[in-house]
């Protein structure tokens, strides 16, 4: 049994190291590339295990090389993979990252296999055994099926829609979500300018401002962090770490603030690396507040 339950993306992701981000007609030199997993579901199941939390997955990837990659990454790192898809002749979705110097980042890519897990091949069972469930961008069907089945379990759910959430249709799995993550930027598509009347009163907004820290909407008004000061290098995958810190600090009893500043640690550790699997372990994390306290 998987103490937090991940549902979304499994990606390949290429990164390319960029002096800068090419405007529209503009050209940028690349300075270096690798290859790693990714996905923002993957990503945050995989921080989720280096904080020594039990975490799964349900997603899907095809069965081409980069399939194989990423499942291997992930057994690696302790994620449990049974409820992870992998479909025949299929190809698995493949995320090319544009990071600049100043560590921002513009992605391309194709969903490949990422969407072909529908309400009917989740195991509900699997929902209902996790002490947490954690969504992120995926078909909104899917995301409502497993809102709905943990909510009704009494499963706390947490959703961190992404990038896409003005254009797609997740009401339904937000309406059951405990905690909804979002960037700055994204946050105007579900918050109105007085939270308190808003439909998320009753729940978590946690609103993330990049190196400038992040903010929680509670119930009871917003409390702020400002974040740490780090050099950033590649803020991929800095959201997910930070997901990730805010969940298992809370699963441990951790109160909004506490788990705020924790969360601020482990997206900053994240974004001072390169890659979308650059989130901490509990011991770097432990280092990062000794050296700062």
């Amino acid at each position: 049994m998987v103490t937090v339950l991940t549902s979304g993306h499994v990606n390949w992701d290429v990164t390319l190291r960029v002096d800068r981000l090419p405007e529209p007609d503009g050209e940028a030199a690349i300075r270096s590339q690798r290859s790693s997993g990714g996905g923002s579901a993957a990503n945050v199941a995989t921080a989720l295990a280096r904080l020594e939390v039990e975490a799964g997955l349900v997603g899907s990837v095809g069965d081409d090389d980069n399939g194989l990659l990423a499942r291997r990454e992930l057994t690696d790192e302790g994620v449990d993979l049974a409820g992870l898809r992998v479909l025949e002749n299929a190809e698995t979705a493949v995320k090319y990252l544009l990071v600049d110097d100043a560590g921002e980042v513009a992605v391309l890519g194709n969903d490949g296999a990422n969407e072909a897990v529908r309400p009917a091949d989740v195991d509900p069972d699997r929902v209902r055994m996790a002490d947490h469930v954690h969504l992120t961008g995926q078909r909104p069907d899917t995301a409502a099926y497993i809102a709905s089945v943990a909510d009704e379990a009494g499963v706390s759910v947490s959703f961190d829609p992404g990038r896409r959430l003005a254009d797609r249709d997740y009401d339904e799995a937000l309406a059951r979500a405990d905690v909804v993550f979002v960037t700055d930027r994204e946050a105007e598509s579900i918050l109105t300018e007085a939270y308190p009347g808003s439909t998320f009163s009753d729940r978590l907004v946690v609103v993330t401002h990049g190196s400038d820290g992040a903010h929680v909407h509670t119930p009871n008004g917003s409390i702020a962090h400002p974040g740490f000061d780090v050099e950033s290098i590649d803020t991929t995958g800095a959201g997910d770490a930070f997901a990730a810190g805010f969940i298992a600090t809370r699963l441990e009893g951790g109160d909004v603030e506490r788990a705020l500043e924790y969360a601020n640690a482990c997206g900053a550790l994240a974004a001072s690396r390169e890659g979308a699997r650059s989130a901490p372990t509990t011991a770097e994390v432990a280092s990062f507040f000794a050296d700062r306290f």
